[in-house]
């Protein structure tokens, strides 16, 4: 049996142990507490020597705020800048190595592109009084800021809210060049940020030398010249280092403005920006009064280019496409010959200016682009805006814009190839599509009608029903890719109402692929390559690859069918031709921002965007306005003395009953100038055949003349 008394007397010590451990653990807690808060109040006894009261507690108090609100600030304009420092992993520093010579369709030269190094001037090779003229000018702090410039900033500010103007500008030479090498002159908030944070980056990257010869070296200072090297050489056919005083004048004013005050187009305002530079320079302490005296007295006089008309962002166009397409082992220095008409793109310019000057203030729109091709994909114009001297950005090909209902014949082609026929009954009527319900322009619905009807009207239910019921949004995104739209659409399925960003240069490409018969990759701007020797490095006859069909036949005429109606009985009658067929499609964006008309005969396409560059609503303007009779302009002179060709998928060219071919007399009236008579592109060819057989014919040797000539 065992003792009780054993079993309690081993449980005391252990009792014991447990209370021990507790009373430590009590008193270690006690302790630590009583010790952090004797070290709390030591501190705030400390910290208590650094209070302040009255006026100067609000100060800090307004500090501590402001820091605050500046470190948010700072956080939330770096996340803004992102994207832009991604320009900097390109080979920004590049300007393409290649230096190009342009020639039209009939071989006359248009214009170069490229900048070959021999003419890059070193700034230290530069004449002082040039370089003067431009920092006294454009940043005369340029030397001492790190890419903003606050004082700089501050005395523009002063002095356009003393003058009740913008009489000064605040951004540095860095910020401007940022912008240039990689931003555009859109006119936002954002845009300003990321100028700002790239300057930062130049100036952290690059040394004062080296942005000064950039900015030199790639400023657009009008005449089609980029950088001080070739205007020295356009406007008073010298080199840099042999410019006067006067002359460097001049040329440092073309940075603010080159298309206001370039010398060959006016120049008195010419020599007016001059006299402000040599104002700048003294106002600098760069030079004296007595020192520009004499170039003050004695203004520069610029070269005689008159009638120099340069299409500059057809241009800008070409040399990236020659970038594409020459061949690696290539020259550096060659000769393209292009597919553009200067008679086409002056029709083009002119149309775009003409209706933007009659209707740009009632529908409160200021911008515009063109994309004029023949059917066979030779890109006969480009307007990408109202002034490239202002603006050298290409809204033609660069500009994402919303394409509203011109975007439906992507979609319709689709359901073509699925089966649909223009007769096919489909229902407009209100739809949901995951919350999203569209409604047609007038707020109506027709009820059942046919895929022809429901095009030629533009209702918005029908394509979204296509979408949603019977074919779906990666087919449709497939389908315009397919015909050679190169813009990256969003895949939303708004999409189909044209809430995706395209090119003018996209709309035109997409739309030719039914005017070209359902194939896909004919446009072109380069015909040739050529070296300054002779030798054809590049023919697109010969090294492009081959058209490919991405819409059936039978598909593409269903298309132009229903097309062919819209300019004569639906959206776009402000666009028909007087006798000439022609089909295309209107396009509205939302809260019309962007209005848009593409359209297409048997002989030519033509895309036209018309908006405002801050992407601000014009007043009630639809494709149907404007854009169609720019359109109708353009289209109207170039089909005269023309043989029309009938739209694929359409009998006849024309809309009156006259047999044979006929010449269109569209544009006969006062304000439409007759077309002048070209050669063909046959005769063409032939000619420049004959031209090179006699360049590379042996020279004859003739017989010494007879005394009697060889004495007159």
């Amino acid at each position: 049996m065992l003792n009780p008394f054993r079993k309690r007397k081993s449980r005391v010590p252990r009792a014991t142990f447990f209370l021990a451990v507790d009373a430590w653990i009590d008193s270690t807690l006690y302790e630590a507490g009583f010790r952090a808060r004797e070290r709390w109040e030591n501190i705030t006894i400390f910290f208590r020597r650094f209070r302040v009261k009255g006026w100067r507690r609000g100060l800090i108090e307004l500090l501590s705020e402001g820091f605050t609100m500046g470190t948010a600030g700072s956080i939330v304009l770096l996340a803004l800048a992102l994207p832009a420092f991604e320009e900097t992993a390109k080979d920004w520093r590049s300007q393409g190595d290649y230096a190009v010579t342009f020639l039209d369709r009939y071989g006359n030269e248009i214009g170069q592109r490229g900048i070959i190094q021999r003419d890059s001037v070193p700034v230290d090779e530069i004449p002082d009084h040039v370089v003067k003229a431009v920092l006294a000018t454009e940043d005369r702090r340029f030397f001492e800021h790190f890419g903003i410039d606050f004082i700089g900033l501050a005395r523009a500010l002063s002095e356009n809210v003393r003058a009740n103007s913008v009489v000064q500008g605040g951004s540095t030479l860095t910020q401007q060049l940022a912008k240039n090498l990689f931003l555009t002159n859109e006119r936002s908030m954002e845009r300003k940020i990321k100028e700002a944070y790239l300057a930062l980056w130049l100036e952290w990257n690059l040394t004062k030398k080296e942005i000064l010869q950039l900015y030199l070296d790639r400023a657009y200072l009008g005449g089609g010249t980029f950088g001080i090297a070739a205007a020295s050489d356009f406007y008073f056919n010298k080199g840099v280092k042999e410019l006067t005083l006067a002359e460097a004048a001049m040329i440092a004013g073309l940075f603010k403005a080159p298309g206001n005050y370039a010398p060959h187009i006016n120049l008195p305002a010419a020599r007016g920006r001059a006299n402000v530079v040599l104002s700048n320079m003294v106002d600098a302490g760069f030079m004296t009064e007595g020192q520009v005296l004499s170039a003050r007295l004695h203004p520069a006089t610029s070269v005689d280019r008159a009638g120099a008309e340069t299409p500059d962002y057809y241009l800008d166009w070409a040399f990236e496409e020659v970038k594409k397409i020459a061949p690696r082992n290539a020259p550096r220095s060659l000769v393209a010959r292009t597919t553009l008409d200067m008679d086409l793109q002056k029709a083009a310019e002119e149309s775009l200016e003409f209706h933007l000057r009659q209707h740009g203030q009632a529908y409160r729109v200021t911008e515009g682009a063109m994309v004029l091709l023949e059917t066979n994909g030779a890109v006969r114009a480009i307007v990408g805006g109202r002034d490239y001297a202002r603006s050298q950005f290409n809204r033609a090909t660069r500009a994402l814009r919303q394409t509203g209902s011109s975007f439906k014949p992507y979609v319709y082609t689709a359901a073509m190839e699925a089966g649909f026929t223009p007769d096919s009954i489909i229902s407009d009527a209100p739809i949901n599509w995951g919350g999203w319900m569209p409604r047609n322009y007038g707020r109506g619905y027709a009820g059942r009608v046919s895929l022809a009807a429901a095009l030629i009207r533009s209702y918005n239910t029908v394509p979204v029903r296509l979408a949603k019921e019977h074919l779906s949004i990666p087919v449709i995104v497939e389908k315009t890719k397919a015909m050679g739209v190169e813009s990256e659409l969003n895949g939303h399925k708004t999409m189909v109402l044209g809430t995706s960003g395209m090119t003018v240069m996209d709309q035109a490409t997409g739309y030719l692929t039914l005017a070209n018969g359902g194939f896909t990759g004919s446009r072109h701007g380069v015909t040739q390559l050529v070296t300054h020797s002779g030798e054809v490095v590049y023919d697109f006859s010969r090294d492009a690859p081959e058209p490919r069909r991405t819409v059936t036949e039978q598909a593409m005429a269903a298309m132009n069918s229903i097309m062919v109606q819209i300019p004569e009985t639906g959206t776009a009658r402000r666009a028909a031709l007087q006798g000439i067929r022609s089909a295309g499609k209107t396009g509205t964006a939302q809260a019309y921002r962007d209005a848009w008309y593409v359209g297409y005969t048997g002989n030519y396409l033509a895309a036209v965007w018309l908006g405002n560059d801050d992407f601000s609503p014009t007043r009630n303007m639809t494709g149907g306005s404007v854009p169609a009779m720019i359109w109708q302009r353009v289209m109207a002179y170039a089909h005269q003395k023309v043989e029309l060709k009938p739209i694929p998928g359409i009998d006849k060219p024309f809309l009156d009953t006259a047999p044979g071919t006929v010449v269109a007399e569209a544009g006969e009236g006062p304000d439409e100038p007759a077309r002048p008579s070209v050669l063909s592109p046959r005769t063409t060819g032939f000619l420049h055949e004959l031209a090179r057989a006699f360049r590379e014919a042996p020279a004859l040797e003739l017989p010494p003349a007879p005394e009697a000539l060889s004495s007159l």
